[in-house]
């Protein structure tokens, strides 16, 4: 448990004595973080441009938040105006945002929007589960008071548990609160204890995913978070380059497109399920659809953690080349494969 803390906080980068993994998969992670920082009647605001800042906001909202939200366009990143514009006149408990959002492939910039936060008094949550391990994620440096996450994605072990990390500022509101918080399994109060020198009992932890998560960090630290996120990159770069010249796109924001999750446009005329029905049962790769007003308009295809491989990229633009050819979208699908194989800048 200690050495499992110890690294986790390496790869948040983070000296936060409140980091370890709580048992649950990554909604548990949110709802942790919500139940032990809002009591009911506090404002929340919550940043909105996917399904996970949706969530967010039901979640705060079941804790009896008030909550206000600040919205973009699905595929397209929170502007720190648009929180500046939300804290006016307002004095909220907590601003929350998703690093990564994953139903669209769009990566927010925070640094700037946890400054804002403070300034207005307010501690900042994020929504790390797709970003942590696959980009940068710099904790103490962003000035983060509220961190979740969770296993299956970038940190490549089995979902089942959700890492977490809390500020001093953080804990403070925690062991402050007028109120028990809601949730006794989650209570950040009681799992101190068990996650501290006392050892006080809590709860039967899942035992061997503590030990998968224990040997996926080492893994990560091994290989070293700079070349990590490098090499997620990278791949991301090669599957970019691959797709233009099939004529294809990603279609989140340009300069904010997450390295590990890509979200490919899905030309006209296409049947959209058919050819992720084909690439799972002819090639045993799976992607994921659209969601919310995305559905029929993107596929989204991982690079994850292990997963994120230059073998896998052409892999998969070899079979997703010859599915799309095979449904009247005509491309290179070779000169695709050599130019993701060939890697370097677009």
């Amino acid at each position: 448990m200690e050495e499992a803390k110890a690294m986790l906080r390496k790869v948040f980068l983070t000296e936060n004595e409140m980091t370890f993994p709580v048992s649950g998969t990554g909604s548990a992670g949110m709802e942790c973080c919500f139940v032990n920082l809002v009591e009911p009647g506090d404002e929340v605001v919550v940043c909105i441009n996917g399904v996970f800042g949706m969530r967010m906001a039901e979640v705060a909202e079941r804790c009896g938040a008030v909550v206000i939200k600040v919205e973009s366009e699905w595929g397209r990143i929170i502007e720190t105006e648009q929180v500046a514009e939300a804290l006016k006149g307002r004095n909220p408990k907590l601003v929350a945002v998703v690093h990564a959002e994953t139903s669209t492939g769009a990566q927010t910039p925070i640094e700037e929007i946890s400054r804002i936060t403070h300034e207005a008094g307010a501690l900042i949550l994020l929504d790390a589960v797709t970003s942590l391990g696959g980009i940068p994620l710099r904790i103490d440096d962003w000035e983060i008071d509220a961190v979740y996450s969770g296993t299956q994605k970038c940190l490549s072990c089995p979902p089942g548990l959700a890492p977490v990390s809390f500020s001093k500022d953080a804990m403070k509101v925690i062991t402050g609160r007028s109120s028990k918080v809601q949730s006794w399994y989650l209570d950040i109060n009681l799992l101190a204890g068990y996650w501290g020198g006392n050892r006080v009992y809590h709860h039967t932890a899942p035992i061997s995913m503590n030990y998968a998560f224990h040997e996926s960090l080492r893994l990560i630290l091994e290989e070293g978070l700079e070349s990590r996120w490098k090499r997620h990159l990278d791949n991301h770069l090669a599957l970019k380059k691959g797709l233009k010249v099939m004529g294809l796109e990603i279609v989140s924001q340009e300069g904010h497109q997450l390295p590990q999750l890509n979200a490919v446009e899905i030309p006209d005329g296409v049947d959209e399920a058919a050819v992720r029905g084909r690439l799972l049962s002819e090639h045993d790769i799976e992607i994921g659809p659209g969601l919310g007003p995305l559905k029929g308009k993107i596929w989204r295809v991982g690079l994850m953690g292990e997963t994120s491989k230059k073998e896998n990229v052409c892999r998969f633009l070899n079979a997703f080349g010859r599915i799309l050819n095979d449904q009247g979208f005509r491309n290179e699908t070779e000169a695709a494969v050599a130019a993701a194989n060939e890697g370097g800048a677009l």
